[in-house]
């Protein structure tokens, strides 16, 4: 195989395209557990966080690494989806694997998954392939603590096979509805999934639905659960007297950590974005709660880690005049999170909004949540498979949401409707690309920022 050739055969299992159909949940598990153990059980090997929920996964993952990496360890970090290569799924040290190291990893794992597509359980998916090539290229690499970012979900996530020694869950809401359930009980009942008992877990600030939620899981299974608390707000998470059944699950089924009474610096990341403070908080707990685990993670290597960590397309601020914001946001609190951060960082700058979305998002939530931040509109549209492409329909659900004297125009192409957000704006104004990581990669080459891709 050449490289492409290695991408084309991963590509080919993706579920839902070339005859390949999703499985169902609990098969995912199966199949995934059925090649790791083809593989040598590799997640044996690598002690490993794993890290799920709704909002801030990468980011939180990105900040644990860097501290980990800071104090010395040899990490490896698997997270999606990518922005510009499938290399960056798979990082050792945050340098992504090599075009030939995966092509070797493809061309060794093909005959295992042949020979699983002949027999009773069939083939994994795209997803479970590169995660089993993430793990046995950590465990080849010796790495010494592998972050596991989950994709969707949790309870039947590929990530939910592994045993870490942390369990890490960001803040919960609504996303992947189809598969997740409608509520946020539901919602974080599967991202619970990835707790496993007797191995602590540690979660940001929760709705109280949510936290209810996990504290019910972490309850049933003998999970010691820590929440850490919101002392950006200085408020406590209220928590309603939980039912499960007949009976009341305690207060003292979770344990709070105030990561800045233990950590003695004040916790500013290098991500801006105010939500980024969230997920700082919670990466130090998790740095704090390895630490208490045995592994060498001092206050100089949280510290540094919080300075040094990089996360592109996520508050991507690129300096200029105008200065242009690029951030994924994929759901309606995502989307509230990124307006209150322009808000706070660009006051009373004028705001041309490219936007395009994928076809499964919750444009009811998302719509109106960035409505108030728009000045001037620019609907596109990525090339991947699932981007929403009915723009006009778009336009007219965007339309009732804005002021009557704003624009919307409709430029299909991502570069091009940047290139037109330009011309619309005054070195006084602000751009901001939003609303699908895929528009957001796309805006990111065409500003050069991309490097290498695929």
């Amino acid at each position: 195989m050449d490289y492409q050739q290695a991408l084309d055969y991963l590509y080919s299992f993706i579920g839902g395209q070339q005859g390949m159909q999703r499985p169902p949940p609990m098969l995912n598990l199966v199949r995934t557990r059925a090649l790791l153990a083809a593989l040598g059980n590799p997640q044996h090997a690598v002690p490993s966080v794993i890290v799920a929920g709704t909002k801030g996964k990468g980011s939180t993952a990105a900040l644990l690494e860097a501290m980990a990496r800071a104090a010395g360890m040899h990490t490896g970090l698997w997270t999606s989806p990518h922005l510009h290569t499938y290399r960056e799924r798979i990082q050792v040290n945050r340098q992504p694997i090599t075009r030939d190291d995966l092509v070797r990893a493809v061309e060794s794992i093909r005959p295992v998954v042949e020979s699983m597509a002949g027999g009773t359980i069939g083939v994994p998916v795209t997803f479970a392939i590169g995660f089993a090539l993430a793990l046995r290229y950590f465990a080849e690499q010796n790495v010494d603590l592998a972050i596991l970012e989950v994709g969707v979900g949790g309870r039947f996530d590929s990530a939910a096979v592994v045993t870490p020694i942390l369990s890490v869950i960001t803040p919960i809401s609504y996303d992947h509805m189809d598969l997740l359930g409608d509520t946020l009980a539901q919602i974080a009942w599967e991202k619970a999934g990835i707790m496993k008992p007797g191995v602590p877990a540690v979660s940001a600030p929760q709705h109280p639905e949510a936290l209810g939620a996990l504290i019910r899981y972490a309850a049933v299974i003998g999970a010691p659960l820590y929440l850490v608390r919101d002392t950006a707000a200085d408020r406590q998470i209220p928590v309603e007297p939980l039912q499960t059944g007949p009976w009341r699950i305690p207060d003292e089924h979770y344990l709070e950590i105030e990561p800045q009474q233990r950590f003695r610096s004040d916790i500013t990341p290098s991500l801006p974005g105010l939500f980024q403070l969230v997920n700082a908080r919670l990466a130090v707990s998790a740095a704090l709660l390895l630490r208490d685990a045995g592994l060498p993670i001092t206050d100089a290597a949280i510290a540094a880690g919080l300075a040094g960590a990089h996360w592109p397309g996520r508050m991507d601020v690129i300096d200029g005049a105008p200065p242009i914001v690029l951030d994924g946001a994929h759901n309606g609190e995502s989307i509230q999170q990124l307006v209150l951060s322009l808000s706070r960082l660009f006051p009373g700058r004028k705001r041309i909004v490219v936007f395009g979305a994928s076809r499964d998002k919750d444009l009811a939530r998302m719509l109106p949540a960035l409505a108030p931040a728009v000045d001037a509109l620019v609907l596109t549209a990525s090339r991947h498979p699932r981007a929403l492409v009915a723009l006009h329909e778009l336009r007219q659900q965007f339309a009732p949401l804005l002021r009557s004297d704003t624009t919307i125009d409709i430029v299909l192409d991502p570069a091009e409707a940047l290139a037109h957000a330009h011309a619309l704006a005054t070195p006084d104004d602000l751009i901001c690309v939003t609303g699908s990581l895929f528009v957001v990669a796309a805006a990111r080459e065409a500003l050069g920022l991309a490097g290498e891709r695929d």
